[in-house]
Parts: structure tokens; C-alpha cells; sequence
């Protein structure tokens, strides 16, 4: 039984062979909690998605087709559960739709590998940042700290910070390309992260 056969999978699924589920938990549950986590930067939400994910497609299974892509269906499935639970928890501005609707199309377009290779390079260049630009940017992005509670902490004018964070997205979009931007937005911008 080759499970790396995409139709054969689906086919099983379809049939309600455990062996086939087990696979898909094995082969997408920690491929799937990565990108989750960069949704929810939170633990006990993304094994909730997670879990959801994979309830819903065990009792939707007979409705899968074969002509469409388990893994594309996965993510897919993952972003639409984040999503969904995100409009619960708050109200979404039309700018948060707009960059929400980019990340899905990002999703849509791109396979797993690639999103996993963005998170990192996108890590890895907040990383290289300044050391005071990347501090400021990290309590702002990572912390979800206000302008003015970073000024405080830090003992430096609100401008000051303003002006870093300006710059470290400014090396970051240079850096990363535009591409990257929408992307970019969601995994570091607090706000649109659930809590």
C-alpha cells in the first residue's frame, strides 16, 4: 500500500481505512502544527485547529476527491479553522481582511516546503537586524507591546520607536522582496494573532 499516492490515499480515506488516517496523522500532524503556530503563536489553540482539522476530515472523508491535493486540503483546512476562529474572538478590519486573504492566497499557491523555508528566512532575518532595531521590533512584533510601553521600558522617546520598527521593516521588505510582504505581516503583527 503506497499512502504517498495521492489518489490511492484519498481513495482509502474515502473507504474509512484507518491505516490511511494514521498515515495522514503521522505524515501532516507536525508539518501542520508549524504552520498553525505561526497563525496562533499560541500552543492550546493550535492543537485545537489540529485537532479539528483532522476530525472534520475523517467525518467529511467520503466527500474528498481524488483529483485534489491531500496536503493543499490540510493547509487549506488549517488556515479556514484559524480564520474562523479568529472572527470569533474579535472584529476584523478591512486592512486585517486584506492581509488575511493574501496569507490564504500565499497558502494556496505555495507548498508546504516553501512556507516552512519563508518562516525560517523571515526568522532569520529579524535575527540579523540591528541590535537595538531588533530588540524594539521583537517587543513590538513578538510581545505584542504598544509603542508606548516599549518607550517606557526601554526609557526612549515614542518616536525613537516608531522609527525602528520603520526601519526593520524597511530592511526586511529590501531583504525578503516583496513576496514576502503579506506573509511578513501576519507572522510578526500581534494584532492578528488571537490571544
Amino acid at each position: 500500500m503506497d499512502f504517498n499516492d495521492n489518489n490511492f490515499l484519498v481513495e482509502q480515506l474515502k473507504k474509512g481505512d484507518n491505516k490511511a488516517y494514521m498515515y495522514l496523522l503521522n505524515h501532516y500532524h507536525g508539518r501542520l502544527y508549524a504552520y498553525a503556530q505561526t497563525l496562533t503563536n499560541d500552543h492550546t489553540q493550535t492543537e485545537d485547529i489540529i485537532q479539528n482539522v483532522f476530525l472534520k476530515t475523517w467525518r467529511s472523508r467520503k466527500k474528498l476527491d481524488t483529483y485534489f491535493s491531500v496536503q493543499s486540503f490540510l493547509y487549506k483546512s488549517v488556515y479556514n479553522e484559524f480564520l474562523s476562529a479568529y472572527r470569533k474572538d474579535r472584529a476584523v478590519t478591512l486592512l486585517e481582511q486584506k492581509y488575511m486573504e493574501s496569507l490564504y492566497q500565499i497558502v494556496e499557491e505555495t507548498d508546504e516546503d516553501t512556507i516552512t523555508k519563508m518562516i525560517k528566512l523571515v526568522k532569520k532575518e529579524v535575527m540579523k537586524l540591528p541590535p537595538k532595531c531588533k530588540q524594539i521590533f521583537s517587543l513590538s512584533k513578538e510581545d505584542g507591546l504598544t509603542n508606548v510601553e516599549i518607550a517606557e521600558y526601554l526609557d526612549i522617546s515614542i518616536k525613537t520607536v516608531e522609527a525602528q520598527i520603520t526601519k526593520a521593516f524597511k530592511i526586511l521588505r529590501k531583504e525578503l522582496g516583496d513576496k514576502y510582504e503579506s506573509f511578513l505581516f501576519i507572522l510578526l503583527h500581534p494584532n492578528l494573532i488571537p490571544k
